[in-house]
């Protein structure tokens, strides 16, 4: 009323300010950076996923990517204001940046509601298949790493921080779902104790490749948590890792898992879906039920279709992020023992809040890693084993 009198303006004027202003900050939000960069990379899968299905003459990838990301959108629509009644909110950890404070509220556990999407289409297509066995066995792993993060996140609602499990129980229960994923893969003889490497090397391990599936399991579901610290960069890059793979399996001479590049598509496609909700600024997260699932399941596929190197290369993104925080502590206690002061290599770790703490916008560095991870994605396929 004061503007309106001061300028002299009509109530119906100042309805119309008010309208265009709301329309421009519209138009300005759809127009931000994380959109521009969302809209490419969806785009670039969509191409990618349907140009490999037409050049091969197969129907393999297009149809569970648009079909997963579309049926994830729309639940993940109706997952934001249930899991708000719910007061699911994201807890943001005190030794985090401080602009990361603002992010609190947010809901989060949103992987709880999004990946059985990608399970449930995948199964479905693999239906009286030839690797539908492969297929539950990944539905299994990737669900029973869903539950532990489910429950380390709810621990967090209950305890009122952002702690949940603590590191050691995290641990033993992921141990303990893989040990029965790598035994049953094993006693199925589903895994290969060769592990093929470009120019027709492999190295024979033997019953050592028990261990090592064990240890990948560990390795990429932690990596894939520790990832997902900024909007849409775990997501992001999960959606590229596992498109990445299946065109693998696709471009197969022998074409013998073609099932679980389906599979490999559909996850995709539950990422993408979730992205579109999940980037700056987040409406929703993952949680660690989300992130260790992801893990989970791009280890699994690259233990079933022997491509350990290949994830090796793709997730060279999700190893530099893992790699950080080890340095980061070794260094610190190292120094700490030494000369009785602790010193860091990194501003902050994991290697995203390093750039964060930089100066960087947060936009800009998952647009930067979801780049990196498209190069390493090249890559892996350029670099791909001769199966």
């Amino acid at each position: 009323t004061q503007i309106r009198q001061k300028h002299k303006i009509s109530y119906k004027d100042l309805l119309l300010i008010n309208k265009n202003s709301i329309i421009n900050v519209e138009s300005q939000r759809w127009l931000s950076q994380s959109n521009v960069f969302t809209i490419v990379l969806t785009g670039c899968v969509f191409i990618t996923s349907f140009v490999a299905d037409n050049y091969t003459a197969k129907n393999l990838l297009f149809f569970p990517l648009i079909t997963s990301t579309v049926a994830t959108f729309f639940v993940t629509k109706l997952a934001i204001p249930k899991l708000r009644k719910l007061k699911l909110n994201q807890i943001i950890r005190k030794e985090g940046p401080i602009a990361h404070q603002k992010k609190s509220g947010t809901p989060t556990m949103g992987g709880l509601f999004i990946i059985p999407i990608g399970l449930i289409i995948s199964t479905l297509i693999s239906i009286n298949k030839p690797h539908f066995g492969e297929i539950i066995a990944l539905d299994f792993i990737t669900l029973s790493y869903m539950g532990i993060g489910c429950f380390d996140d709810w621990r967090s609602f209950t305890t009122k921080r952002n702690m949940g499990l603590s590191p050691i129980a995290k641990i033993l229960l992921q141990t303990a779902a893989g040990a029965v994923f790598i035994l049953w893969l094993n006693w199925q003889g589903w895994i290969n104790s060769s592990i093929s490497l470009p120019l027709g090397l492999s190295i024979e391990t033997g019953i050592l490749i028990l261990p090592i599936g064990l240890f990948v399991l560990l390795a990429e579901s932690n990596a894939t948590n520790l990832t997902d610290g900024l909007d849409g960069l775990a997501s992001g890059c999960g959606v590229l890792i596992f498109t990445g793979l299946g065109l693998e399996l696709l471009l197969r001479e022998n074409n013998e898992y073609v099932d679980i590049a389906a599979f490999c598509m559909a996850m995709a496609g539950t990422w993408l879906g979730f992205l579109m909700h999940n980037q700056n600024p987040a409406k929703i997260f993952m949680g660690d039920t989300g992130s260790l699932a992801m893990g989970a399941a791009l280890s699994g596929v690259a233990l079933l279709t022997n491509n350990l190197w290949t994830l090796f290369i793709m997730g060279g993104v999700l190893l530099a992020e893992s790699a950080s925080v080890i340095i980061q502590v070794l260094v610190f206690k190292a120094t700490k023992i030494s000369t009785g002061i602790g010193r860091r290599i990194f501003l902050m770790a994991p290697i995203h809040h390093h750039y964060e703490l930089l100066g960087n916008k947060e936009e800009t560095i998952v647009g930067n890693f979801w780049l990196t991870t498209g190069y390493f994605v090249v890559l892996g396929l350029l670099l791909r084993p001769n199966h």
